[in-house]
Formats: C-alpha cells, sequence, structure tokens
C-alpha cells in the first residue's frame, strides 16, 4: 500500500512539472537528494559504528550484564507470563537495551528472536499472545536515552549543538513509554473481565 502511495505522488508530480514546464526542477531535486541521502548515510554509518563498537566494549566488559541484571525485575514485572530465565527473557531485555541507547537497528534482530521464543511459549499459535503484544507497545514507544541517529542527522547538517536533544527526548519517550504500557494494560484487563463475565 505504501508503495502503491509513493508510485501515485512520484507520477503525479512528474505530470505536473511537464504540464507546467518544470522538468529541469524536478531533474535538480531527484540529483541533489539522492546526494544528500548518499552523505546523510554516510553521517549514520559513522555514528553506528561509534555506538555499536561501545555497547561491544560494554558486552565484553561485563557492564551490559550488569545493565541487563539490573533491568531484570522490571522486565520479569513487564512480562510475567514468561519465565524469568527463558531465552526470549534475554532477548527481550537486549532488545530493550539496545533501544535504550538509541540504536534501533541493533534492536530489531533482538526484537525478532525474541517473538520466536514468545511464539514458541504461545504454542506456535499465529495469534499474538499478551507478551509479544506488550513488546511491540515497548517497541513502538520505544524508551530512549541515547537517540544516536537524531544526534547523527543534527550533526549532519551543521547542527551547533547535536546532543541538546537528549533531555526533550527522554522526557517524550518517557511519556511516550508510560502511554504504551498504560493502554497496554487497560486492554489486557478488559480482556480478562470480559472473560470472567463483567461488561
Amino acid at each position: 500500500m505504501v508503495h502503491a502511495i509513493w508510485i501515485f505522488m512520484l507520477t503525479a508530480g512528474i505530470i505536473t512539472a511537464m504540464f507546467n514546464g518544470r522538468m529541469e526542477d524536478v531533474s535538480e531535486a531527484i540529483f541533489s537528494g539522492a546526494e544528500e541521502a548518499v552523505t546523510l548515510c554516510f553521517g549514520l554509518i559513522s555514528i553506528m559504528v561509534f555506538w555499536l563498537g561501545i555497547m561491544n566494549i560494554a558486552r565484553k566488559s561485563g557492564l551490559m550484564d550488569i545493565f541487563t541484571k539490573l533491568l531484570r525485575p522490571v522486565a520479569v514485572r513487564l512480562f510475567p507470563d514468561v519465565p524469568a530465565r527463558h531465552p526470549a527473557m534475554g532477548y527481550i531485555m537486549s532488545n530493550i537495551t539496545a533501544n535504550l541507547m538509541g540504536l534501533g537497528n541493533a534492536a530489531t534482530p533482538m526484537g525478532i528472536k525474541a517473538i520466536k521464543e514468545l511464539k514458541k511459549l504461545n504454542g506456535g499459535k499465529d495469534e499474538a499472545s499478551r507478551p509479544m503484544i506488550t513488546l511491540m507497545a515497548l517497541n513502538t514507544a520505544s524508551l530512549t536515552l541515547i537517540p544516536t541517529t537524531v544526534i547523527a542527522i543534527r550533526m549532519n547538517y551543521g547542527s551547533a549543538s547535536p546532543a541538546e536533544i537528549v533531555g526533550t527526548t527522554i522526557f517524550a519517550t518517557a511519556c511516550s513509554t508510560a502511554a504504551a504500557l498504560c493502554i497496554d494494560r487497560y486492554f489486557y484487563f478488559r480482556r480478562l473481565r470480559k472473560r470472567k463475565g463483567y461488561s
């Protein structure tokens, strides 16, 4: 569906430019946009390499294990249906940790593995279980302490203080995470009440 919308917008733009005699502007926008995209990608690669290196050092030094232990009591309460020693719990905590560090790309593989393990816990059913829904809500809200991608983009565009976004990001993602968890719990308890016959 998204591809169809993009194709429609591109086609409509090109046809409009043809009738208005502005095809040169379209050509210039295509080439300058492509150049800008490549520059942006290289900037993001550098910051991603830096933070992935930091994460690797943290993992080998044991800092990640300490962080994971600190997160474990919270994760056990957020996912009461998942056994504390199950592999899914390890992937969930790795996913949350990567998101906290602003490494969305590194968090995705951990999230996919967590969902696979949660599906096994759910008996292989295609229907999403309660822990799956909670994990999706957490990933969508994504509490972030260090917004590395946004900092990299601000650096690429010449921001005088690219890291000043950190405080705002923590506040905004804390609010979105709290809202996501409240909505998740609200619908969960409402479904429980319906099963028990309450209105």
